[in-house]
Protein backbone atom coordinates (compact mmCIF):
# COMPACT_ATOMS: atom_id res chain seq x y z
CA UNK A 1 0.00 0.00 0.00
CA UNK A 2 1.11 3.60 -1.17
CA UNK A 3 1.70 5.78 1.94
CA UNK A 4 0.15 8.92 2.08
CA UNK A 5 3.17 11.30 1.30
CA UNK A 6 3.58 8.99 -1.69
CA UNK A 7 0.01 9.50 -3.02
CA UNK A 8 -0.22 13.36 -2.31
CA UNK A 9 3.31 13.06 -4.69
CA UNK A 10 1.34 11.18 -7.64
CA UNK A 11 -1.50 13.65 -7.31
CA UNK A 12 0.91 16.46 -7.48
CA UNK A 13 2.57 15.14 -11.02
CA UNK A 14 -0.66 14.06 -12.31
CA UNK A 15 -2.10 17.58 -11.84
CA UNK A 16 0.94 19.06 -13.60
CA UNK A 17 0.30 16.99 -16.51
CA UNK A 18 -3.47 17.42 -16.47
CA UNK A 19 -3.18 21.49 -16.27
CA UNK A 20 -0.99 21.39 -19.41
CA UNK A 21 -2.91 18.87 -21.12
CA UNK A 22 -4.97 20.50 -23.98
CA UNK A 23 -6.41 17.28 -25.41
CA UNK A 24 -7.85 14.43 -22.89
CA UNK A 25 -9.63 11.19 -23.57
CA UNK A 26 -11.09 9.15 -20.40
CA UNK A 27 -11.16 5.41 -21.82
CA UNK A 28 -12.18 2.29 -19.69
CA UNK A 29 -9.86 -0.60 -20.16
CA UNK A 30 -11.27 -3.31 -18.54
CA UNK A 31 -10.18 -7.03 -20.36
CA UNK A 32 -6.75 -6.24 -22.06
CA UNK A 33 -4.29 -8.56 -20.79
CA UNK A 34 -0.46 -6.92 -20.49
CA UNK A 35 0.62 -7.62 -24.44
CA UNK A 36 -1.87 -5.89 -25.11
CA UNK A 37 -1.68 -2.91 -23.12
CA UNK A 38 1.81 -3.08 -23.69
CA UNK A 39 0.95 -2.46 -27.72
CA UNK A 40 -1.80 0.49 -27.00
CA UNK A 41 0.73 1.96 -25.04
CA UNK A 42 3.18 2.29 -27.83
CA UNK A 43 0.45 3.76 -30.41
CA UNK A 44 -0.30 6.71 -28.10
CA UNK A 45 3.65 6.73 -27.73
CA UNK A 46 4.29 7.44 -31.23
CA UNK A 47 1.19 9.92 -30.82
CA UNK A 48 3.17 12.25 -28.98
CA UNK A 49 0.73 11.38 -25.98
CA UNK A 50 0.72 9.98 -22.76
CA UNK A 51 -1.40 6.99 -21.27
CA UNK A 52 -2.18 6.20 -17.26
CA UNK A 53 -4.00 3.45 -15.79
CA UNK A 54 -5.44 5.95 -12.73
CA UNK A 55 -7.07 5.38 -9.73
CA UNK A 56 -10.34 7.32 -9.58
CA UNK A 57 -10.29 9.01 -6.44
CA UNK A 58 -6.77 10.14 -6.99
CA UNK A 59 -7.44 11.13 -11.18
CA UNK A 60 -10.22 13.42 -9.37
CA UNK A 61 -7.71 15.02 -6.72
CA UNK A 62 -5.31 15.65 -9.53
CA UNK A 63 -8.02 16.93 -11.87
CA UNK A 64 -9.38 19.71 -9.51
CA UNK A 65 -8.30 22.98 -10.56
CA UNK A 66 -7.19 22.24 -14.29
CA UNK A 67 -9.70 22.07 -17.35
CA UNK A 68 -9.89 18.18 -17.09
CA UNK A 69 -11.91 19.18 -13.71
CA UNK A 70 -15.73 18.75 -15.86
CA UNK A 71 -14.61 15.12 -16.92
CA UNK A 72 -14.28 13.90 -13.51
CA UNK A 73 -17.93 12.48 -13.30
CA UNK A 74 -16.34 10.00 -16.01
CA UNK A 75 -13.84 8.61 -13.75
CA UNK A 76 -15.94 5.40 -12.43
CA UNK A 77 -14.91 2.37 -12.76
CA UNK A 78 -11.98 0.50 -14.69
CA UNK A 79 -10.62 4.11 -16.09
CA UNK A 80 -7.36 5.05 -17.71
CA UNK A 81 -6.31 8.55 -19.55
CA UNK A 82 -4.54 9.82 -22.83
CA UNK A 83 -3.42 12.85 -23.16
CA UNK A 84 -1.74 15.44 -24.57
CA UNK A 85 -0.88 19.25 -25.13
CA UNK A 86 -0.08 18.65 -29.41
CA UNK A 87 -1.99 17.20 -32.03
CA UNK A 88 -5.65 16.18 -31.03
CA UNK A 89 -6.41 14.31 -34.37
CA UNK A 90 -3.26 12.27 -33.85
CA UNK A 91 -4.04 11.07 -30.32
CA UNK A 92 -8.19 10.60 -31.59
CA UNK A 93 -6.71 8.24 -34.63
CA UNK A 94 -4.40 6.51 -32.57
CA UNK A 95 -7.31 5.41 -29.36
CA UNK A 96 -10.09 4.82 -32.40
CA UNK A 97 -7.57 2.43 -34.15
CA UNK A 98 -6.83 0.64 -31.25
CA UNK A 99 -10.31 0.30 -29.95
CA UNK A 100 -11.78 -1.12 -33.35
CA UNK A 101 -9.99 -4.05 -32.69
CA UNK A 102 -10.34 -4.10 -29.01
CA UNK A 103 -14.12 -3.89 -28.53
CA UNK A 104 -13.73 -3.87 -24.60
CA UNK A 105 -11.99 -0.45 -25.06
CA UNK A 106 -14.50 2.16 -24.50
CA UNK A 107 -14.19 6.00 -24.69
CA UNK A 108 -16.05 7.60 -21.81
CA UNK A 109 -15.13 10.98 -22.34
CA UNK A 110 -13.03 13.98 -24.12
CA UNK A 111 -11.43 17.37 -23.87
CA UNK A 112 -10.42 18.68 -26.99
CA UNK A 113 -8.21 22.00 -27.28
CA UNK A 114 -9.75 22.82 -23.95
CA UNK A 115 -13.22 22.46 -23.88
CA UNK A 116 -15.13 19.23 -23.36
CA UNK A 117 -16.87 17.20 -26.18
CA UNK A 118 -18.62 14.63 -26.73
CA UNK A 119 -17.53 11.18 -27.70
CA UNK A 120 -19.30 11.31 -31.48
CA UNK A 121 -16.86 14.15 -32.23
CA UNK A 122 -13.90 12.34 -30.86
CA UNK A 123 -14.95 9.90 -34.01
CA UNK A 124 -15.27 12.92 -36.39
CA UNK A 125 -11.70 14.22 -35.12
CA UNK A 126 -10.26 10.77 -35.74
CA UNK A 127 -11.52 10.88 -39.03
CA UNK A 128 -9.75 14.25 -39.72
CA UNK A 129 -6.21 14.37 -41.48
CA UNK A 130 -3.09 14.77 -39.16
CA UNK A 131 -0.96 17.43 -38.52
CA UNK A 132 1.32 16.10 -40.61
CA UNK A 133 -1.06 15.28 -43.60
CA UNK A 134 -2.49 18.58 -43.58
CA UNK A 135 0.89 20.44 -44.28
CA UNK A 136 1.56 18.28 -46.68
CA UNK A 137 -1.40 18.94 -48.15
CA UNK A 138 -1.34 22.26 -47.87
CA UNK A 139 2.42 21.99 -49.46
CA UNK A 140 1.36 20.70 -52.54
CA UNK A 141 -1.13 23.09 -53.24
CA UNK A 142 1.09 25.84 -52.51
CA UNK A 143 3.91 24.17 -54.74
CA UNK A 144 1.38 23.11 -57.52
CA UNK A 145 1.53 27.01 -59.19
CA UNK A 146 4.94 26.94 -58.99
CA UNK A 147 5.30 23.78 -60.75
CA UNK A 148 2.56 24.61 -63.55
CA UNK A 149 4.98 28.20 -64.25
CA UNK A 150 8.50 26.11 -64.71
CA UNK A 151 6.74 23.25 -67.01
CA UNK A 152 4.97 25.82 -68.95
CA UNK A 153 8.73 27.95 -68.97
CA UNK A 154 10.52 24.91 -70.45
CA UNK A 155 7.64 24.16 -72.28
CA UNK A 156 8.41 27.34 -74.39
CA UNK A 157 12.03 26.29 -74.78
CA UNK A 158 11.54 22.96 -75.83
CA UNK A 159 9.21 23.50 -78.15
CA UNK A 160 11.31 26.28 -79.96
CA UNK A 161 14.24 23.77 -80.07
CA UNK A 162 11.91 20.97 -81.94
CA UNK A 163 10.49 24.03 -84.03
CA UNK A 164 13.91 24.76 -84.73
CA UNK A 165 15.36 21.26 -85.40
CA UNK A 166 12.39 21.11 -87.96
CA UNK A 167 13.46 23.97 -89.85
CA UNK A 168 16.93 22.64 -90.08
CA UNK A 169 15.81 19.39 -91.17
CA UNK A 170 13.91 20.78 -93.58
CA UNK A 171 16.03 23.03 -95.28
CA UNK A 172 18.87 19.79 -95.28
CA UNK A 173 16.00 17.62 -97.63
CA UNK A 174 14.22 20.13 -99.22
Amino acid sequence: MKSKKHKQEEVEHLRKELAEAENLIVVQFKGLNVEQDTDLRNKVREADSKYKVVKNRLAKLSAEGTRAQELTASFEGPTAIAYNSGDPVSLAKALSDYAKSHPAFVFKAGMVEGRVVEISTLAEIAALPSHDELIAQLMYLVNAPAQRIAVGINAVGRNLAVALGQAVEGEKFG
